[in-house]
Order: C-alpha cells, then structure tokens, then sequence
C-alpha cells in the first residue's frame, strides 16, 4: 500500500487546458472518490496517475516516489475499467490470472493469488465459465479479481458501475466497500454519481472544469458545502437554492427575488441589501401551522419519505418527509425551514457565508 501524492497537476491539449493546478493527497489506505459532473477532468486526472496520460505540468508521486515518467507497469498500480475489458476466449481463472502470466509468475503462485482473489469475491464455482456466460455483476468481480491478484500498492477504479441495473449498482457498492475494507489498499474512484461517492468513501475530491472545488469526508460536503455548486451536487434531492437580498428595513429576513419571505437565524452578521442565495436542504423543511403558505406542485410518495414540490411566490421548494402525507396539486400547506440548518451564499461569487 502507498500514499499518492497530486502536486499542482494540469493538463492541456494544445493550447486547451483541462486541469488546472490540481492538488491532492491521499493516504496510505485512504479510501477517496472524484467525483464531478461529464467533462470535470476527473477520469483525465485518473488516466494520469495511471500513466495513460502524460502530464502537462506538476507531479504524481505513488509512495512518495514521482512516476511522472514511469511506465504505467512500473507504477505499481491496478485499474479497473467501466468496460469489463475481459478476455471472451478465456475463463474466469485465465482471466484473473492474465497479468501474472505475463510476468512470467510460477504456476503454483498464479494458482494461489487467483483462488484466493476467487473467495474474496464469491467466484470460487465460476472460474471455469467464460465471460459470455456471467452476468454483469459477475463480470465486474472477475475484472476487480484481475487487479486483485496483482497485489498493487493503489487500485484505480474509472466507474466501474455505469454499466449494471440500479439494484446491482447498490450491491456493487457495497462490496467494493467491503472489499476495501478487507484489503486496506490505496483506492482511488472515480465517479458522476454522487450518490456512490457518499455511501463509498472516506473523503470525497469535489471537481468541476478541471478545478477541485472542495475536499472532504462525506458528511463534510453535506453539512458545509464550500460553495453553490457543492450544495447542489451532493444530495439527493439536491439542495434547494433561492435568490434574494437581506431586507433592508424592518425585521431581518430574506426577501426572495420571487417575492417570498423567508426567516433567518437571531444574531445574523449579514449587511442589509445584499444579494446572498437562501439554502435549504428538503429534509430540513417541515410543515407546521406557523409556516409560510405555499401551493403544492407536485407530490412524489416513495414509500420510505414524501417528495413535495411547492410554490412559494414564483420560486420553488422541495419538501422530503418522513410522514405519510395527504396532499394533491393545487392545495396549500404551510412549510417552515429549519433555520439551525440554514445554508447561505454570497450572490456574487457563490461562496459560503
């Protein structure tokens, strides 16, 4: 196992710059996710710690050793892949056991990496079969066997799930998680899907346009996003976000650009007049008698909460109760935020308040 260690990394194509200056490091046995929206330079930062994208500028060292220019056998590392890349006319064992066939390893050493790899991952009774006949979980195993059985110091994992059902994706996660959890070894995943990045890892590489917008455990960015586009992207539903201004006369509150007026916390240090964005996760908005009116939407039961879409002026917000609610379009109920939880933004640059 190693730390990797991302010091002022960029990437350009020509003149077209893709990585700005980007700065990570990873511990020893950390468990981390990038995570971003298509085109953030996410999977572009992964192929270059794997050596499969050269380096425009800055270092990647991988156990305190920079590999800049280290081939990416060299490095010590094993990647698995969003395509399965599994070999249609080998078994499952031949499969897993590529890699150290092809470093002239002894027979009886393949043998034993790959069984044991085989019980970690439940596919003991399925090294005879070839790929065609497994499914996708199952050919996601085989590929995380492969880079198992090379014992490297870092895994790299470029969305491994994009292409299984919703069902297998929850599986799926958890035993990577799991496994991680056995193995102890370096991970570095990178994913779109938020929802991955919160159940999985230990810390979470917030990216958007080549820049890392924020670094933190999960329950870090949830609680204290460093900006709007943090607050919007972890959490689902995401984050409700309204523009206004602080009042500027009168009791402190906030005026919505559509009208509404929405409480905020006693002791405020906030200047009167300025623009700021008011934001409020759904499951931190009830509904109680002293609320603010608002027309219902929309009504979304998923069985294990409520989704509600509200009009409040000509803004919207999305409720998320744990209680049963009878409620239809068109009628109106009272909302109320929690104003312990409250979220705000500077209106200018979208930075936390």
């Amino acid at each position: 196992m190693a730390s990797v260690s991302v010091t002022n990394v960029r990437k350009s194509y020509g003149h077209f710059e893709v990585l700005h200056g980007v700065n990570i490091d990873i511990e020893d046995g950390e468990f981390v996710i990038l995570v971003g929206p298509s085109g953030c330079g996410k999977s572009t930062l992964l192929r270059m710690i794997a050596g499969l994208e050269e380096i425009s500028g800055g270092d990647v060292a991988i156990g305190g050793r920079v590999v800049n220019d280290v081939e990416p056998k060299s490095r010590d590392i094993a990647m698995v892949f969003q395509s399965y890349a599994l070999y249609p006319h080998m078994t499952v064992e031949a499969n897993m056991g590529f890699s150290l066939r092809l470093a002239k390893a002894p027979k009886e050493e393949i043998r034993q990496r790959v069984r044991g790899a085989a019980q970690i991952l439940g596919l003991e009774n399925l090294l005879d079969r070839y790929p065609r006949n497994l499914s996708g979980g199952q050919r996601q195993r085989v590929a995380m066997g492969r880079a198992i059985v090379r014992q490297p110091q870092v895994f790299l994992f470029d969305e491994p799930l994009s292409n299984l059902d919703a069902k297998l994706r929850v599986q799926m996660r958890s035993e990577i998680k799991q496994l991680h959890q056995r193995l102890r070894t370096t991970t570095i995943y990178v994913t779109h899907d938020q929802i991955e990045a919160m159940t999985m890892a230990d810390r979470i590489v917030v990216m958007r346009d080549g820049y890392v917008e924020q670094i933190g455990s999960p329950l870090e960015l949830y609680d204290r996003p460093a900006n709007l586009f943090v607050a919007g992207f972890i959490g689902s539903p995401g984050m409700n976000l309204i523009r206004g201004k602080i009042s500027s006369t009168g009791p402190l509150e906030f005026v919505a650009d559509g009208g509404a007026h929405l409480p905020l916390p006693e002791g405020l240090h906030v200047t009167r007049g300025v623009e700021i964005i008011y934001g409020i996760r759904p499951e931190n908005i009830s509904i109680e008698k002293d609320g603010i009116g608002a027309e219902v939407v929309v009504v979304e039961p998923t069985g294990a909460e409520t989704l509600i879409v509200a009009g409040i002026g000509s803004d919207q917000l999305v409720l998320a109760l744990r209680e049963r609610v009878v409620s239809g379009a068109g009628d109106v109920i009272s909302v109320k935020p929690d104003i312990d939880k409250l979220h705000l933004f500077d209106g200018t640059t979208g930075r936390r308040l």
